[in-house]
C-alpha cells in the first residue's frame, strides 16, 4: 500500500503545486484539490480495507502527508484532519472497544462512516472555540439528548474545510453534565453555518472558518455509542490530536527548501559558501525532524498511547513545527528580498511555516509537556495549563 500511494501523491504534488499560489492570494479553498483526492482514493487512506479502503498505518499515513505537503501545505493539512477522523475511528479496535464499553450498534455506525470515507466522503474537524482553544474541557458547546438523537448548539472557529467537507466531527460538552465531553459526526446541511472568518497570515487556503450548530443528529451520530469518550480518546490516541500535524511541517519545511534551490540556480546564486551552509543545515535539520517524525509513527503502530511512544508524538510536533519556521526563514534570508514578494513560492511557504508550532498542541505546550516527563512526572496532571 505505502509504494502505492507514495507514488499516486507524488504524481499529484505538482498538480497542487500550481495552484497553491493562486489559493493563497484569494484565501480559497483549493477544491479541485480535494477532486483530486477523491478520484486517486486517498479519502480511504485510513480505512481498513474490508470496508473498502487502503488499510494504512499511522507511517503510511506520515509519510503520505509529507509528501502531499511539498505540494501544498494547506491541502496536506485540510487532508490531516479527514486522515484523523478516519485513522482514530479504525484504532478503536475490538479490544478497545470492549474496555470502553462501545455498543456493537455504535461499531456499526462506525463501520458505515469508514465505508462513506473509501467511497469518497471526506470529514472536517470542529473542535476549537474561541477562547478555549482545542481544550476539551473549557468547550462551551453542548449537547442533550432529544427523541430519536442529540440536539448540538454551540460555535467552533479554526474548521478547516468549513462549508465543503461532507460531515464535522463536533466535540460538545453535556448540558446535563459539563464534566462529560462527547464527540458527534454531523452531516453537512442543514443546522450549520458557515461564518467567513479565515483570513490568516499562513496556510490561507484551508478555509478554517468559524462555525455554528444548532442541530439535531441522529442517536448513532455519538461516537463509540457512549457518552464522555472523547477525553478518554484524547489520552489513548494523543497522536492523531498532537502528531498527525508533524508530518506536513516536515513537508513544508522541505518544499521550502525545493523553492530555495530553484531560486537560488535560477540566480547563479549557489555559489555563495553562506548560500550553501545554509541549505546545508536546512537539509539537516529536516531530515532530523522527519526521523523523528517517522520513528514516533513507528512506535505509534507497534504500541499506541504507550507513555514511550507519547514521549516521541509529541517531540514530533515540537520539532517538526520548529524545524519548519526556522528553515523557512533561514531559505528566505538566502534567497533575498525578491523572495519576499508576494506570489513567490518562498514568501507563501515562510507564511505557511510560521504555523506550524501554533497548532495544539503549541510548541510551549510540548516542551512543558516533555520537561515535566523528563523530570518524572506525570504530564497531563502535572501541567501548568490542561492538555485538553
Amino acid at each position: 500500500m505505502a509504494v502505492h500511494a507514495l507514488e499516486a501523491v507524488r504524481r499529484l504534488a505538482p498538480r497542487l503545486a500550481a495552484r497553491a499560489a493562486e489559493h493563497d492570494r484569494q484565501g480559497s479553498f483549493p477544491v479541485d484539490d480535494f477532486a483530486d483526492l477523491r478520484e486517486a482514493g486517498f479519502f480511504g487512506l485510513m480505512v481498513p480495507r474490508e470496508l473498502g479502503g487502503a488499510g494504512a498505518t499511522f507511517a503510511e499515513y506520515a509519510a503520505v502527508a509529507t509528501e502531499l505537503a511539498r505540494g501544498n501545505g494547506a491541502t496536506a493539512l485540510v487532508f490531516n484532519m479527514h486522515a484523523s477522523v478516519t485513522g482514530a475511528l479504525d484504532a478503536v479496535t475490538e479490544e478497545l472497544a470492549e474496555a470502553l464499553g462501545v455498543p456493537e450498534e455504535a461499531l456499526a455506525a462506525r463501520d458505515r462512516l469508514l465505508r462513506a470515507a473509501a467511497e469518497g466522503s471526506w470529514y472536517a474537524v470542529a473542535m476549537s472555540e474561541r477562547g478555549a482553544g482545542a481544550r476539551l474541557s473549557q468547550l462551551s458547546t453542548v449537547y442533550e439528548p432529544v427523541d430519536g438523537g442529540w440536539h448540538i448548539k454551540g460555535s467552533k472557529t479554526f474548521c478547516s474545510g468549513a462549508g465543503h467537507a461532507d460531515g464535522y466531527l463536533v466535540a460538545a460538552r453535556s448540558a446535563a453534565d459539563q464534566s462529560v465531553v462527547s464527540q458527534f459526526l454531523v452531516p453537512a446541511g442543514e443546522g450549520l453555518t458557515v461564518e467567513p472568518t479565515w483570513d490568516s497570515l499562513g496556510m490561507r487556503a484551508t478555509s478554517s472558518h468559524d462555525l455554528h450548530l444548532d442541530v439535531t443528529v441522529p442517536a448513532d451520530r455519538l461516537l463509540g455509542g457512549v457518552e464522555g469518550l472523547a477525553l478518554v480518546v484524547a489520552q489513548l490516541m494523543p497522536h492523531w490530536l498532537v502528531a498527525s500535524y508533524a508530518a506536513v511541517y516536515v513537508g513544508v519545511a522541505q518544499a521550502a527548501i525545493d523553492a530555495a534551490v530553484e531560486h537560488l540556480n535560477a540566480r547563479n546564486l549557489a555559489g555563495l559558501p553562506a548560500v550553501r551552509a545554509r541549505l546545508g543545515r536546512a537539509d539537516a535539520a529536516v531530515a532530523a525532524a522527519g526521523l523523528v517524525v517517522a520513528e514516533a509513527a513507528r512506535r505509534v503502530d507497534e504500541a499506541p498511547g504507550d507513555p514511550e511512544t507519547n514521549r516521541w508524538v509529541w517531540r514530533a510536533k515540537l520539532l517538526a513545527g520548529n524545524t519548519a519556521a526556522e528553515v523557512a526563514a533561514s531559505m528566505l534570508e538566502a534567497a533575498g528580498t525578491s523572495a519576499t514578494r508576494r506570489g513567490h513560492p518562498l514568501e507563501r511557504l515562510y507564511r505557511d511555516a510560521r504555523c506550524g508550532s501554533l497548532h495544539p498542541a503549541t510548541s510551549d505546550v510540548c516542551a512543558d509537556w516533555l520537561g515535566i516527563a523528563a523530570l518524572g512526572g506525570d504530564p497531563d496532571r502535572d501541567g501548568s495549563a490542561p492538555r485538553w
